[in-house]
């Protein structure tokens, strides 16, 4: 703590976990400005072995707090004077009770190495922790929002951090693992497509495709069974098309549970006339706007016939329609080949990677209706 005091002008901290009493004991020494990498994955909370009143200690001092998964460096800057780095944490246990290893070094040839090194991960960490973030972890942490439509008590606690540039040498598309099916859904009608500038997360909350998708009245959909993968779509203009812009996993429909109430119609009015779901979880969406998303057109362009199962068993028969563009339409949803479904699945991660994905914590502050019981 004898370095925070020497040069208070500026401090820097990479810790996995960060510890109430420990953090105090460093801001004691009231750095001027503050910026601090650590892990945002709610689990760590829920041990015990990180704090949000850390977190929470940390925005009231001004400081500027990212979040990066998988972290485990550990490293402490005090202005241009001296660099730290260890084993240890931010906590009482690393500070005063493990055996933990570190160097201090006041070279500043070996500064500047550290500084650089921060630099680099800061900016790959994402944006700033915000108070109403950390207040929605607050509320989450002391009672799960579950998904409408599954049971997600024993799924893991959700990580916030940013991937920071990690990324595994090979992987099957999240879509593809362990799925039998895969559709597209369409969201909107011919009548009213929108733009192409239109914000991602305002579709999710006009749409509620975060937890379900609808079918018309006329159209119970017994054909996507538990486990299926939804590409979620919307129907644009300039150029008219169809963006897939999410994908989720589907729950087989059940008549009553998943049939719109008047809660929902009064919350969607256009539900009276598209009342019938398959509920979702597992929705992940690209960020930003729906120009991001993949063209269901290049998909038809790139594959013909082999884009739907449809159209493919037509060409395996030698009769029948071939015009993927025919197939889908006055359709509430097509089901796609499986050559479609890698298609769309691997073009629709490299959206993910390169536009990032919209966080969690902004799709959870929407509406999460109850699951009917039947």
């Amino acid at each position: 703590m004898a370095a925070a005091a020497a040069d208070p002008s500026r401090l820097r901290i990479v810790s996995p976990f960060i510890k109430l009493k420990a953090l105090n004991r460093l801001l004691d020494a009231a750095p001027r400005a503050l910026q601090v990498l650590t892990r945002f994955s709610l689990e760590d909370f829920s041990r015990g072995v990180s704090d949000i009143d850390a977190l929470q200690r940390l925005l009231a001092a001004g400081a500027r707090v990212r979040g990066v998964r998988h972290l485990h460096a550990k490293l402490y800057l005090f202005g241009q004077s001296q660099a730290i780095i260890t084993s240890a944490n931010l906590t009482g246990a690393a500070l005063d009770r493990n055996h933990e290893f570190g160097v201090a070094s006041d070279d500043l040839a070996v500064i500047q190495s550290c500084q650089d090194y921060f630099d680099r991960l800061w900016q790959l960490a994402g944006p700033d922790l915000t108070a109403p973030q950390l207040s929605y972890w607050r509320s989450k942490l002391g009672g799960r929002v579950l998904a409408a439509g599954a049971d997600i008590k024993d799924e893991p606690w959700p990580d916030y951090g940013a991937d920071a540039g990690l990324k595994p040498a090979s992987h099957t598309p999240v879509a593809i693992a362990g799925a039998n099916q895969a559709f597209v859904k369409f969201l909107g009608e011919g009548k009213n497509r929108i733009s192409l500038g239109q914000s991602v997360i305002d579709e999710i909350g006009r749409s509620g495709a975060h937890w379900a998708v609808a079918y018309p009245a006329a159209k119970r959909p017994g054909g996507v069974q538990d486990g299926d993968v939804i590409f979620i779509a919307r129907l644009t203009r300039d150029p008219s098309d169809i963006v897939v812009f999410g994908r989720a996993i589907a729950c087989a429909h059940q008549p009553g549970r998943d049939d719109a109430t008047e809660a929902d119609i009064a919350l969607r009015p256009w539900k009276e006339t598209w009342p019938r779901y398959i509920r979702v979880h597992g929705a992940t969406f690209v960020a930003g706007t729906l120009a991001n998303g993949i063209s269901l057109s290049a998909l038809m362009d790139a594959l013909g016939p082999r884009s739907f199962a449809s159209t493919l068993r037509n060409l395996t028969k030698g009769e029948g329609n071939l015009d993927p563009r025919r197939a889908y339409r006055q359709q509430a949803a097509v089901h796609l080949s499986e050559e479609g479904q890698l298609w769309l699945a691997e073009r629709l991660q490299t959206c993910f990677d390169t536009h990032g994905i919209v966080p969690h914590f902004e799709l959870e502050a929407l509406d999460w209706p109850e699951v009917p019981q039947t």
